[in-house]
C-alpha cells in the first residue's frame, strides 16, 4: 500500500455512527490540557518575536528582548501555571523539545513528580522540515526522554505540527505511540505507518494560546470563554450519542498564558471542567492507554 500522502494513512471516517468508544464510569469528555516548554537557542535568530528586531537590521542575534520574553514563561510563567493545576489536583501533558532537560532540568523533575506525561516536540524549536537528519533527531528525542525520566516517552508534537512524509513512520519505529500534529477529529484515530500504527490523539488548533493570543491578537479573556464554549458543546455532542466520547484538547506556552493579566483564565477552565462526574482531566497517555483499551478491532 502506498503510503505518500497523508490521505493514504487515514480513512474518512464520519463521526456519527461510529463504534462506541466508552470511558469508565459513564463519563463522556476527556479534557487533555497541555503546556509547551521548549528551549529558544541563544546563538540562533528566535522561532517568534513580541517585538521587531532595532531599524535597519532584519534578523539580531543576539536577539535579548525576545528570547527574554520567552525565557520570562521558563522562569516564572510556567511554575504559576503548574502551581494552578495542582491547585485542582489535576496533571498536564509536558510538551517538550529534548534539550529542555538539560536546559530546564526543574521544570521536567517538576511535572515527573506530579505525575505528567513526557511528550516529544523536537530537539530544539525547530520544524521538522529544517532539520537535516530528521530521523536521527526523532530516535535522540526519545532515547533523551527515556534516559531522563526512566521510562519510553509514548507521546510526540512536531514543533509547530510540521512533518514530512515519513515523519510518522520514523516516530513509530523510534517507540512513540502517539501523535498530536494531525488535528482533524475528536476521537482518537489510527494512522498507518510503514511498520504498524500509530495513535493520532486530538491537539488543538483553536484552543492554541500562539494562535489566539499572539497571532489573533484576541484579549485573554476569550481563551477562557472559547474553551467553556468548546467544552460545553463536546459534552452536548458526547450526551447525544452514548459512547461518543469526546476528547478536549488546550494547550498553554508559559511565556503567553503564564504572564500574570492571563493566568487566571486557566483557573476559570479549570474550575469549569474539573471536579464533575461526566469528565476526566487527563495526560496524553493515559488518553492513550483507555484508545487501546477500547477500540475496535481493526
Amino acid at each position: 500500500m502506498s503510503l505518500d500522502w497523508p490521505t493514504d494513512r487515514i480513512d474518512y471516517s464520519p463521526i456519527h455512527g461510529r463504534a462506541p468508544l466508552p470511558l469508565p464510569e459513564g463519563r463522556k469528555v476527556v479534557v487533555w490540557p497541555c503546556i509547551n516548554v521548549e528551549n529558544w537557542v541563544i546563538e540562533n535568530p528566535m522561532p517568534r518575536t513580541v517585538v521587531n528586531p532595532p531599524g535597519g537590521v532584519e534578523k539580531s542575534v543576539p536577539d535579548i528582548p525576545n528570547w527574554a520574553w520567552h525565557e520570562y514563561g521558563q522562569r516564572v510563567g510556567f511554575w504559576r501555571l503548574k502551581r494552578i493545576f495542582d491547585d485542582f489536583g489535576v496533571k498536564s501533558t509536558l510538551v517538550l523539545n529534548g534539550t529542555v532537560c538539560d536546559v530546564y532540568p526543574q521544570i521536567v523533575d517538576a511535572a515527573l513528580e506530579s505525575g505528567w506525561d513526557l511528550c516529544g516536540h523536537g530537539w530544539i524549536q525547530r520544524a521538522l522540515p529544517a532539520v537535516e537528519d530528521q530521523e536521527d533527531m526523532i530516535h535522540r528525542v526519545f532515547k533523551k526522554l527515556r534516559d531522563y525520566s526512566g521510562r519510553d516517552p509514548k507521546g510526540w508534537l512536531g514543533p509547530a505540527l510540521a512533518e514530512t512524509h515519513d515523519t510518522v513512520d520514523w516516530l513509530h519505529e523510534a517507540g512513540f505511540e502517539y501523535v498530536a500534529d494531525w488535528v482533524l477529529d475528536d476521537q482518537p484515530v489510527d494512522l498507518r505507518t510503514k511498520s504498524g500504527t500509530i495513535v493520532g490523539l486530538p491537539y488543538t488548533q483553536e484552543l492554541n494560546d500562539l494562535a489566539m493570543q499572539l497571532i489573533q491578537g484576541h484579549r485573554a479573556q476569550e481563551y477562557g470563554d472559547r474553551a467553556i464554549r468548546e467544552f460545553d458543546q463536546l459534552m452536548e455532542d458526547a450526551t447525544a450519542e452514548p459512547g461518543s466520547t469526546r476528547i478536549m484538547c488546550f494547550t498553554l506556552h508559559p511565556y503567553i498564558m503564564g504572564v500574570p493579566h492571563r493566568a487566571r483564565e486557566i483557573r476559570r477552565i479549570l474550575e469549569h471542567v474539573c471536579n464533575r462526574d461526566d469528565t476526566f482531566v487527563w495526560t496524553g497517555e493515559e488518553i492513550l492507554d483507555w484508545y487501546k483499551s477500547v477500540r475496535p478491532a481493526p
